[in-house]
């Protein structure tokens, strides 16, 4: 398939001009397309980083403050859309997610935000809209990367999988962190801006950006859909 360019980015007038000059002058950036055995990756969508219902971020916090509020469940559509996609094309959906903490549980990241050990344990559970069913794959996991102490890597490597759409949150913590060991693993990896979200909107962009120039190819969710079913329809 083709290598993926998309026109629009969510960066456009956050990262300055003559920075985004240097990096297309030094070559940052190329896109990578697509490979033919994908895979949806959908990380920590759960109740515990959007709230129990679409409410500004700023209210949001006020019961959970683990919550990215209203980013988080303007994502949930263009998850659901994805995961349609990848039923129909008959390919593997895998989630991620953040298993329980419990106090043996408290460790670094934990010091730094000690608010994640207060989580209700209703909290953990997958949004409706978008939770697995039967025959997806769960990987519970204690640290930001998907990978870093999970079976993610049998599972992917079982299923001949070479490619790896991430969606879910949050774009600078764990998204990031999957992505960029994804691609040391010489997966290639595609992102769905609008089916990311951060608590800041700022990093989000950012982040984004950063991804794009180093690790994987980002575009709108609605384009890799017909990516992807553009890529069965032809095979």
């Amino acid at each position: 398939m083709a290598a993926i360019a998309p026109k629009a980015r969510p960066w456009d007038g956050i990262i300055p001009a003559e920075e985004l000059a240097i990096y297309r002058q030094a070559g940052w950036g190329s896109p990578t397309g697509i490979g033919s055995k994908p895979a949806l990756l959908i990380i920590d969508v759960q109740y515990r980083s959007m709230g129990d219902k679409p409410l500004p971020i700023q209210e949001a916090i006020l019961t959970m403050p683990t919550s990215c509020g209203e980013y988080g469940w303007r994502a949930v559509p263009h998850i659901a859309r994805l995961i349609e996609v990848f039923r129909v094309i008959k390919a593997p959906i895998l989630y991620p997610h953040v298993a329980p903490k419990g106090a043996h549980d408290r460790g670094q990241f934990e010091n730094k935000v000690p608010g994640v050990m207060d989580v209700p344990q209703h909290a953990y559970e997958f949004v409706a809209e978008v939770a697995p069913k039967p025959g997806d794959i769960l990987i519970p996991k204690f640290q930001a990367s998907a990978f870093h102490g999970t079976a993610l890597t049998s599972y992917l490597v079982g299923l001949g999988i070479d490619t790896l759409v991430v969606t879910g949150c949050t774009t600078s913590g764990c998204v990031r962190a999957t992505v960029v060991d994804a691609c040391a693993l010489n997966f290639k990896v595609v992102v769905p801006q609008d089916a990311v979200y951060d608590r800041s909107q700022t990093s989000h962009a950012v982040n984004l950006f950063d991804i794009a120039s180093k690790y994987a190819d980002v575009l709108p969710a609605d384009e890799l859909a017909d990516a992807l079913l553009g890529q069965v329809a032809h095979s």
